[in-house]
């Protein structure tokens, strides 16, 4: 019953912001959780209205499509033709994070720092926001339901939480008149594992049947 890796996105909180003094020029950096391009297009707009004044509001980002490939997009907003959006997304990919967004919003500093600085400074100003960004892998768990007679029940309950490690877990026993159900979590969708167990401890008497699924956020 070993556990799924997870997909590593950032978590679902307000990020913090970031600021990057180049030639006086600030490039201030924010990332967000986005799980649709939509989402990902209305945090760059919260940007954009957080930041009026600034000259520009550059973006990237990486959203997944069940059973395909990952869509992934970046604006210059205004910045010369590839020295913006495409270093922030090339930032993004390096980090291996789907579902999330960066902007890097900034704001002119009366100096011009040619194509090359401008690549520079969108790269390190990415890199920073997603340094101080929290992250987190989202993993899947598989519930199972679990009925004993009552006066087996605790007996049970705590022999699981001594057996499980990470790749087991009782979420919570309902108590009934005569029965208990314990509400299992493993990490893998074959229950093999965990109705062997059962049988063991149970000689023969549980067997666990299936109650779907949740998707737990653990921090990195």
């Amino acid at each position: 019953m070993s556990d799924d890796a997870g997909t590593l996105t950032l978590a679902g909180t307000t990020q913090p912001e970031t600021d990057l003094e180049v030639k006086r020029s600030h490039f201030l950096g924010r990332a967000a959780r986005t799980r649709t391009q939509e989402e990902a297009r209305a945090f760059i707009a919260s940007v954009r209205a957080a930041h009026p004044t600034a000259r520009h509001h550059c973006s990237a980002f990486i959203v997944t499509v069940p059973g395909g490939r990952p869509i992934e997009r970046s604006n210059d907003d205004g910045e010369p033709s590839g020295t913006a959006g495409r270093p922030i997304l090339e930032v993004l990919r390096g980090t291996g994070l789907v579902d999330a967004t960066v902007v890097v919003t900034r704001y002119f500093g009366g100096t011009l720092l040619g194509t090359g600085g401008l690549v520079r400074a969108y790269g390190e100003a990415a890199a920073r926001a997603l340094k101080a960004a929290a992250r987190v892998r989202l993993v899947t768990r598989h519930l199972w339901e679990v009925r004993v007679p009552v006066g087996e029940a605790g007996r049970l309950e705590a022999e699981l939480r001594g057996a499980g490690g990470a790749d087991l877990a009782v979420e919570e026993t309902v108590w009934g008149a005569t029965h208990a159900v314990l509400t299992v979590s493993t990490a893998s969708p074959d229950p093999t594992g965990l109705a062997e167990l059962l049988a063991s401890l149970t000689r023969g008497r549980a067997a666990p049947e299936p109650a779907g699924s949740r998707v737990v956020e653990r921090p990195v």
